[in-house]
């Protein structure tokens, strides 16, 4: 009997061990803001050499949880951008590929640019400032790097492939998914739908989780009937639109979720600093995105509502 028991525990202990593996976790969620947010990387601004450092981490993180490369045998997605009095800015996607050997893509993405130094913005922020930007968005690229690990070491072979993007260059005007829809990697008649994240980390349980796109596809509604999550409170949004990366999805026919968690003081400011980040609540925000794309995956296909594709 002692020796069942001793088997019982070490077998409890191995699958608890397991699931922490893939489970989000508010460790390893303020662990990769640290890093995205810390001084190193002053900002992440895309014409700074601290967003690409931020974009190859990201591209390091792909690799390591088994991504796959898509876009011709790499994980950068790479183009140019104007903005104001400057002219073919660099900057780059980072994408990766969860082949299930399905038909059809789930498209799970966050941008992973924020202000830097102010160059591109004519003086609007302060300039030589670092902003780093840890809400907005390394969490958002927390978030995405947490669902990947889920998805690909939960045991589960999912009955959709999933395309992992950090988009670049989305606080100059959401360059990164505009160049992405307009140079898709996979074919977007393929894409059941897209989640985005952006400013997941500051939850506030006056206000609550808001997730826009609630009118995008009309299995919403069933999607999230009866889906909650302890600790978490959140209302929908029908508008779909917006000024985020979701944004050129939709507007490219694709059914969309929009998770965020809110406005605050330290927005854009030199002030959104990593220690005020909540990463027991944003690891509670992205198992209830989970809970939606698990009823998604019930459907075969969604009807997209809303505006024409292009």
């Amino acid at each position: 009997m002692k020796q069942l028991l001793l088997l019982a525990t070490a077998s409890t202990l191995y699958l608890s061990s397991y699931a922490q593996d893939y489970i989000p976790s508010p460790s390893r969620i303020q662990h990769t803001v640290n890093y995205l947010a810390s001084e190193k990387l002053k900002g992440r601004g895309s014409d700074e050499k601290g967003g690409m450092k931020a974009g190859k981490y990201v591209a390091r993180q792909f690799k390591k949880l088994g991504l796959k490369p898509v876009n011709n045998g790499s994980y950068y997605q790479d183009f140019t951008f104007d903005k104001n009095s400057h002219k073919n800015v660099p900057s780059r996607n980072v994408i990766g590929f969860l082949d299930n050997g399905a038909a059809r893509t789930i498209i799970i993405g966050a941008h992973y640019d924020h202000l830097g130094l102010a160059t591109l913005y004519d003086g609007k922020y302060p300039l030589n400032v670092i902003h780093n930007g840890a809400d907005d968005n390394a969490s958002g690229v927390a978030g995405l790097l947490e669902f990947i690990r889920y998805y690909s070491q939960n045991g589960e072979k999912e009955p959709f492939n999933f395309l992992f993007i950090a988009m670049g260059a989305e606080e100059p005007g959401l360059m990164g998914s505009k160049y992405f829809v307009d140079h898709p990697v996979i074919p977007l008649s393929s894409v059941h739908l897209m989640l985005n994240m952006d400013m997941i980390g500051r939850y506030n349980d006056t206000r609550g989780l808001g997730i826009g796109g609630y009118g995008s596809a009309q299995e919403w509604p069933a999607v999230f009937k009866d889906v909650q999550q302890p600790g978490i409170h959140y209302f929908t949004d029908g508008g779909s639109k917006g000024a985020s990366d979701h944004h050129n999805f939709y507007m490219s026919g694709i059914p969309v979720i929009f998770l965020h968690t809110g406005p605050h003081d330290d927005y854009h400011k030199p002030t959104d600093d990593a220690d005020k980040l909540e990463p027991k609540e944003e690891a509670l925000v992205l198992q209830l995105g989970i809970k939606l794309v698990a009823n998604a995956m019930k459907y075969d296909s969604l009807h997209y509502v809303g505006e024409e594709k292009k």
